[in-house]
C-alpha cells in the first residue's frame, strides 16, 4: 500500500510523512558546507520532503535554515514556500532546569523566530530533561502565551513518557505531536504512549528510525565492533542493540530485512524507515542526514511495499527481542545508566 506523502497534524496544518532532519548538520558533527546544505534543502523541498526538524539546541541549524528560506524566496518568489513546515524545540540545559522562567523562555522563542527568520514558529516542542526538577508544567504554559501572542503555532512535546505527557495535556496543552525515538530495535512508544495518542489525538514524529545507520547494509554480516565507535550517535544506538538481544540477533534482524528489501528492489534504510511509518499513531518520520545523496532512497519509502509475508517474517525475529524496560526516554533520563552516561545534557553552552 502506498501512503500519501503528506498527513494533517491538525486542520489547515499539513505535514510531509518524512521530516528532513537537522541533528546531522548542526555543530559538533564536524564542518559544513553551507552552500551544499542550502542545495539539499532546495532537493528535499522541490522533492516534496517539505517539513524540516531543528532544535534551538542543534548549533546553526535553524540560522541555515533562514538562510535557505531567503534564498529560496529570493529566486523563486515570496509564495514558494507555503508548503514549508518548520519544527523546532525549546530545550532548556539540564544544569539549568531550576532557572527557567518566563523570561527565558520569551528569548528563547525570540532568537528562533530570528535564526529561522519568520514572524511565527510552526510547531514548537517542549523538552525536559529531569522530571524530579519541577517547571515542565510552567513552561508549557509560558509557551502558551507565546502561542497566544501569536508567535507559535502549535505545540507538542519531545521524549515525554506516558505519563508527563497526559499530565501536560491534562493541564490543558492539546499536544499537537510527541517526537520520540522509534524503531524496529526500539518500539518503547508501542507500550503505552501510542495508546495516549489514540485517545487523545496526539501523534508521533520519530527518529532513529534506521538507529543511526546501523540498520543498513554496511553493518550485515559484520563482526561486532569493539573499542571506539566513530560517532556518539552509533555509540548511542550500539546500546539500544544490546538492549534488543545482542549482536547476533540483531544480526539476523539485518538478513531479514536485506531479503526484504532485495525481493521489493528496495535498501534495508528503506523498508526500515517504511515499517516505522506502518505503526499505529505514526504520522511521520524524521530522516536526520548530513549530506543529500539519500533523497532517492527516501523517495522511495512511502511506496515500498510491506506485505503480510514481510510483516511476518520481521515478527519471527521481534519476537525474539529482549524487552526494553521503562518508558519512552526512561534510560536516557538515568545519568548514572549506560545511556544516560553518554548524553549531553548542557546543549545550550555551545555558543550558535
Amino acid at each position: 500500500m502506498t501512503l500519501s506523502y503528506q498527513t494533517n497534524l491538525a486542520p489547515h496544518y499539513s505535514i510531509s510523512r518524512l521530516l528532513k532532519g537537522g541533528w546531522q548538520l548542526a555543530g559538533g558533527h564536524g564542518d559544513v558546507d553551507y552552500a551544499a546544505a542550502i542545495d539539499d534543502m532546495t532537493a528535499y523541498y522541490d522533492a516534496g520532503i517539505t517539513t524540516f526538524d531543528c532544535a534551538d539546541i542543534y548549533t546553526g541549524v535553524e540560522a541555515l535554515i533562514g538562510e535557505f528560506r531567503r534564498h529560496y524566496t529570493n529566486t523563486r518568489g515570496a509564495d514558494s514556500l507555503s508548503k514549508l513546515r518548520v519544527h523546532t524545540k525549546f530545550v532548556p540545559d539540564l544544569g539549568s532546569l531550576a532557572q527557567v522562567n518566563r523570561q527565558l523562555v520569551v528569548q528563547s522563542i525570540d532568537r528562533s523566530l530570528k535564526r529561522l527568520g519568520v514572524e511565527r514558529l510552526d510547531l514548537v516542542q517542549l523538552h525536559w530533561w529531569d522530571y524530579d526538577v519541577p517547571g515542565y508544567l510552567d513552561a508549557m504554559y509560558w509557551l502558551k502565551e507565546m502561542q497566544h501572542a501569536g508567535k507559535i503555532e502549535h505545540l507538542g512535546g519531545t521524549n515525554f513518557d506516558t505519563v508527563r505527557a497526559r499530565e501536560l495535556i491534562d493541564a490543558g496543552t492539546p499536544l499537537l505531536s510527541m517526537q520520540v525515538q522509534y524503531s524496529l530495535l526500539d518500539q518503547r512508544p508501542s507500550l503505552s504512549l501510542a495508546s495516549l495518542c489514540e485517545q487523545t489525538g496526539m501523534k508521533l514524529l520519530c527518529y532513529g528510525a534506521v538507529a543511526g545507520g546501523f540498520l543498513s547494509e554496511r553493518w550485515l554480516g559484520v563482526a561486532e565492533p569493539i573499542g571506539e565507535l566513530e560517532n556518539r550517535s552509533l555509540v548511542k544506538y550500539k546500546l539500544i542493540i544490546e538492549d534488543f538481544g545482542g549482536w547476533d540477533l540483531f544480526q539476523l534482524l539485518l538478513a531479514t530485512l536485506k531479503r526484504i528489501a532485495d525481493r521489493h528492489a528496495l535498501s534495508i534504510p528503506t523498508i526500515a524507515m517504511r515499517w516505522v511509518l506502518a505503526q499505529p499513531q505514526v504520522a511521520g518520520v524524521i530522516v536526520g542526514v548530513r549530506r543529500g545523496d539519500h533523497l532517492a532512497d527516501h523517495l522511495r519509502v512511502l511506496d515500498a511495499p510491506l506485505d503480510a509475508d514481510d510483516l511476518a517474517a520481521l515478527e519471527r525475529v521481534l519476537s525474539e527481542r529482549l524487552p526494553m524496560s521503562g518508558d519512552v526516554y526512561t534510560a536516557e533520563r538515568d545519568l548514572n545508566g549506560k545511556h544516560g552516561r553518554i548524553m549531553k545534557y548542557d546543549l545550550n553552552r555551545t555558543p550558535a
